[in-house]
């Protein structure tokens, strides 16, 4: 059995957007090892490679000949970035000093900003999750949606460091993010307040399900302590004499790969490996728990297309090695490693140097991992926000009215139609919103009737006998013959 200390992060995209830079996307060797490889590195390239000096005559013809005056580290900074961006790879970066400094803030407990992580996807900025009760999730940013623009400027050509640096900022401060939604004919501008992000991300408890005692332990992120607190948080859960586990990574995209082995070396037997590394080579290196028996009660996971990376990792463990069901929806799909590499000046090259597989040999890599049972939630939940600019009335026909049918209708108000034409029956369910909600009746949806709408419908989709891939889980636990 080969073993091997992973440390550092494994994560579905690069950062979290916070000023206090970015957050994961990193996983590293046995730090002894890794320490030794740029000396390795500079050793092994004394004489300048052949195809290098196309290079180099570049550089110094630039540098000494070019009409204006060049700053020669941003022309070494540039043919880095070029190289790297050749790969056509999202998770391959270079990050300069600054960018290197800011990611290493972001490991702290809490940053600024709207708390949501970001990645490319076939060239287009896309949303992998926002984190739970962020900034992000509350103003109706969704995994998948593609960022087209930034306060009303356009993302094209930009990075994806350039772009969280202009999505982060100071506690407070608002900024507008244009997305493209699937389902959606036209971009939608989302306005998201930016506010102080904890980094708490282990949320514990117990539902009681005709007679048996269900333990829920939901994990938003894979912190540095995640794993700790996971285990902390089972034991007192045991304690209840459980007859089951819900574990929930919906929405979680990812982090610090040795939380996620502490876990799994909880759950997951020594009977198979819980994760497999293949290298360059094509060799594949197991990893294995110690554990001896299984827990005594049955354990089921929740993902959707918001679980990534880290998450996929556990999900695809503890379905392959111990056969408990995935429910829910197709996770995100990243199956590669990331390797930083520091170049001595305070600047970093993260590399993806590796696949994971599940136990079984599979590559998840832009497929996901597929749920067992299918679980898709109530339509509503898949509205988008309203962002009334002016009021929308009879006889219009376009996204933002299709939205607020959708909420109309998961509250109970019968709008009649769910396909963005407001008709007679969209205005009466309208007029009584607003008679409950004690606003103007009108019948049409100004900012206020939004507000109140989105107010109603945030409530809802917060209820737990509304989450129908909750309840799927629980149902399952309950059914089964301890």
């Amino acid at each position: 059995m080969v073993k091997k200390k992973w440390v550092a992060v494994l994560t579905a995209s690069s950062f979290i957007i916070g000023a206090g830079g970015m957050y994961g996307g990193l996983n590293v060797l046995d730090e002894k090892e890794n320490t030794a490889q740029p000396q390795r590195m500079a050793s092994e390239q004394k004489s300048t490679p052949d195809e290098l000096h196309k290079v180099q005559t570049v550089y110094e013809v630039i540098a000494n000949q070019y009409v204006e005056k060049v700053n020669r580290t941003e022309l070494i900074e540039g043919a880095i970035d070029g190289m790297v961006s050749s790969l056509k790879d999202p998770y391959s970066v270079y990050m300069d000093a600054d960018t290197a400094k800011q990611f290493e803030e972001a490991l702290d407990s809490s940053f600024e900003g709207i708390g949501a992580e970001i990645t490319v996807v076939e060239g287009k900025l896309t949303i992998v999750a926002p984190f739970k009760d962020s900034p992000a999730e509350k103003a109706g940013l969704k995994p998948k949606d593609q960022i087209v623009t930034i306060d009303g400027k356009s993302v094209s050509g930009l990075t994806i460091y350039e772009a969280t640096k202009k999505i982060r900022g100071k506690k407070g401060t608002t900024v507008t993010v244009g997305i493209i939604r699937p389902g959606m004919t036209k971009p939608l501008d989302i306005k998201v307040k930016r506010e102080d992000i904890p980094i708490e991300t282990v949320f514990a408890k117990v539902r009681e399900k005709q007679g048996k005692r269900i333990g829920l332990i939901e994990m938003t992120s894979f912190s540095e302590d995640t794993g700790k607190d996971f285990k902390a948080k089972l034991k007192k859960l045991e304690k209840k004499e459980l007859d089951g586990l819900v574990i929930d990574v919906r929405g979680n995209p990812g982090g610090f790969l040795t939380s996620v082995e502490e876990i799994l070396k909880e759950l997951v037997t020594e009977n198979k490996p819980y994760m497999q590394i293949e290298e360059k080579s094509g060799r594949k290196v197991p990893y294995f728990s110690e554990k001896k028996k299984v827990k005594p009660y049955p354990v089921a996971v929740l993902t959707d297309e918001g679980s990534a990376s880290a998450s996929e990792i556990l999900a695809g463990a503890l379905k392959e090695a111990e056969g408990y069901p995935i429910i829910g929806e197709t996770s995100f799909g990243k199956g590669t490693v990331q390797q930083p590499v520091p170049l001595g000046d305070g600047s970093n090259l993260k590399l993806t140097t590796h696949k994971w597989l599940t136990p079984n040999g599979n590559w998840i890599h832009k497929k996901g991992i597929r749920p067992d049972i299918e679980v898709r939630q109530p339509d509503y939940f898949y509205a988008h926000p309203l962002q009334v600019n002016k009021p929308l009335m009879r006889e219009m026909n376009n996204d933002r009215v299709k939205s607020a049918q959708m909420m109309l209708d998961g509250l109970g108000y019968a709008p009649g139609r769910t396909d963005g034409y407001f008709s007679k029956e969209t205005e009466e369910a309208v007029r009584a919103l607003q008679i409950k909600s004690g606003v103007k009746v009108t019948g049409k949806i100004n900012k206020e009737t939004a507000r109140k709408l989105e107010e109603q419908w945030t409530a809802e989709m917060k209820e737990e006998k509304n989450d129908l891939q909750l309840q799927a889980a629980l149902s399952y636990i309950r059914n089964l013959d301890r």
